[in-house]
């Protein structure tokens, strides 16, 4: 069998040239791209949650990879019903969520890395939702750098887009690249393989399997039809002219300028000048010239338009024609709006985003910046974040909190308010975040003050610290965990500078130590040896959810399995199936654990 990277450089490399893609179903009986992905999505948080049934990655062995490839094979395999569950929006309302079981998580990841290598290079680069390599900010970066003299906004909004995906286009959609019956047959099967709800089985009739691997891709792909749309006839028919035409007011200021300083009169060739700079250069209604730019982040997209409101209006409505009766989609009246880019801002991925206009009867030693776009972080953001740690209008302490660690009350409000200002590192006002900084960092100490029956003033004075950033020396709260023969941990609230950055990416920075590699995990399964007895027979692993579960309140004494792996610093072990029973039955593991406490 071919190595997983070598099989995907082959598809992306017929993705790149739009080439069928033949005998996809066949692909699917390559052990190593399911070990692939098995070392891809054990560490998913949902990789522990039970579906309908039992069966989670706990056990997971090279008989399952075996199993699923036989019944693969020969077209046995049944995609299993999800299990709903719901969870709330932030208009009060819920979304539903589909639990898949483990076996067709292991199998939607396989079949997820196929066509992601296949079609990646056919998307359209306008698409940034659920992409590698993209994201929200890089939509808003070329959103930025891209759309200078945008005059309307156009928000679309999809209504219950996930939910309302007609199946048969899909696989129309699918058919036409991979001429592959076996592989339709099974996707169909998923797509209409339903949902167990309070003990019942109800069938889906449309929609994509929301919760599941394969979600982002098929939708992306679905939608995939709307940029092409855009981008091959709307585009086109909406652009025109090269560049707009000389603005008459600015050339006249600039003639009578240069006929005064030519004159002699100085002063007043130079208030002129000044007041030209804030003056458009071009003029901003040239009927010869317009501009229509479009990205999509998933199903919410935003169109630019440098034209009339009429044209805009007529956009809009192109967009709902073709949505409606080529991929039988609806836009929300409520979420789809037209907005005048100078007047008031659009809301696209949680920002504000306007256009720049400076007064005309302003004079100012510079050149104005008109028609460049401004991100801003919205008010009503810092009301929403401020008010969560706030009552009265006064910031309080989180009671919920207090029974952790001083080590975790801190790195949790520093992992929150690190969020917010990475999210937020592209908008103009990110400066805005001192506010909530301030809050923050009140409730904070009001919540060690709690715990430890001391004041605000004490927990301030001893937990201040200093460090030197990027930007120079900033003031923040830390603590600092010794370990034996290990450094110690540290955690600490704020130092992070509030400046623009247009550059900005969105990074999780551990706050403890480093984990494995995927491939190790990978290299201990395929060894095929029991890490504790030493056996070759029936080998799974046994997983955990984090490591704290390896310290257990009110155990009294932890068995062998979980030093060995708290040992390791690993939420793996790999087990023969005597050794896994007894471990989940609560008996001795047979063999000498203490000899595999060191590193194999």
């Amino acid at each position: 069998m071919r190595e997983a990277e070598t099989v995907l450089d082959i598809i992306r490399e017929r993705g790149h040239y739009r080439s069928p893609l033949r005998d996809l179903y066949r692909q699917l009986y390559n052990p190593q791209l399911y070990l692939r992905a098995y070392g891809r999505i054990y560490r998913n948080k949902g990789a522990l949650t039970k579906g309908v049934t039992a069966e989670t990655v706990d056990g997971m062995s090279l008989g399952k990879i075996n199993a699923i490839i036989e019944a693969i094979r020969y077209e046995r395999y049944r995609w299993t019903p999800v299990r709903r569950v719901y969870i709330p929006k932030k208009n009060g309302k819920t979304r539903p969520l589909g639990l898949p079981s483990w076996s067709d998580k292991l199998l939607q990841e396989v079949i997820r890395s196929l066509l992601e290598a296949y079609y990646e290079p056919q998307f359209s680069d306008s698409s940034h939702g659920f992409r590698p390599g993209r994201g929200c900010h890089t939509a808003l970066t070329t959103i930025k750098r891209m759309w200078h003299g945008t005059k309307w906004f156009i928000e679309g909004d999809i209504q219950s887009c996930f939910d309302s995906i007609d199946s048969e286009i899909l696989l129309k959609i699918l058919q036409a690249d991979i001429p592959d019956n076996r592989f339709l047959r099974l996707i169909r099967n998923l797509l209409r393989t339903g949902y167990m709800e309070n003990g019942r089985h109800t069938p889906t009739l449309s929609g994509t399997p929301q919760g599941s691997i394969l979600n982002p891709i098929l939708s992306n792909l679905y939608l995939n039809k709307l940029d092409q749309f855009v981008e091959q006839t709307l585009i086109p028919a909406y652009t025109k002219g090269q560049r707009r035409a000389h603005n008459p007011v600015y050339d006249k200021l600039s003639n009578r300028a240069y006929y005064l300083r030519r004159q002699g009169q100085v002063e007043a060739a130079h208030n002129l000048e000044q007041l030209r700079r804030s003056i458009p250069a071009n003029d901003p209604n040239d009927p010869n010239y317009r501009r229509l730019r479009y990205v999509r982040y998933a199903d919410d997209f935003l169109l630019g338009f440098a034209g009339s409101k009429q044209e805009a209006e007529a956009i809009k409505e192109r967009l709902r024609t073709f949505l409606r009766e080529e991929l039988k989609l609806e836009l929300s009246d409520a979420k789809t709006l037209i907005t005048h880019a100078h007047s008031e801002p659009a809301r696209f991925l949680g920002y504000d985003i306007s256009i720049t206009q400076c007064d005309s009867k302003i004079t100012t030693n510079r050149r104005s910046l008109n028609g460049g776009i401004a991100l801003r972080m919205p008010v009503s953001f810092l009301q929403d974040r401020c008010r969560f740690y706030m009552k009265r209008g006064k910031p309080i302490h989180r009671m919920e909190r207090t029974h952790n660690t001083d080590y975790s009350i801190i790195s949790q409000y520093q992992s929150e308010y690190r969020g917010y200002v990475q999210y937020y590192q592209l908008a103009d006002n990110v400066a805005w975040l001192n506010q909530l900084h301030w809050v923050m960092r009140t409730s904070l100490l009001k919540t060690l003050a709690h715990k430890h029956k001391s004041s605000v003033a004490k927990m301030a004075h001893k937990y201040r610290a200093k460090i030197k950033t990027a930007e120079g020396w900033r003031t923040c709260l830390e603590i600092t965990v010794p370990r034996a023969d290990k450094p110690p941990l540290i955690a600490r609230f704020g130092g992070i500078p509030l400046k623009v950055n247009s550059t900005a990416t969105i990074q999780d920075q551990a706050l403890a130590r480093h984990s494995l590699g995927r491939t190790e995990l990978l290299q201990r399964l395929l060894a095929d040896t029991c890490e504790v007895c030493g056996s070759v027979q029936n080998i799974e692993v046994h997983h955990i959810r984090k490591l704290a579960d390896l310290n257990s309140a009110g155990r009294k004494s932890k068995p062998d399995w979980m030093y060995l792996m708290a040992s390791r610093q690993r939420k793996t072990l790999v087990l023969c199936r005597k050794c896994h029973d007894d471990l989940h039955a609560g008996r001795p593991l047979r063999g000498q654990t203490e000899r595999a406490t060191g590193e194999p």
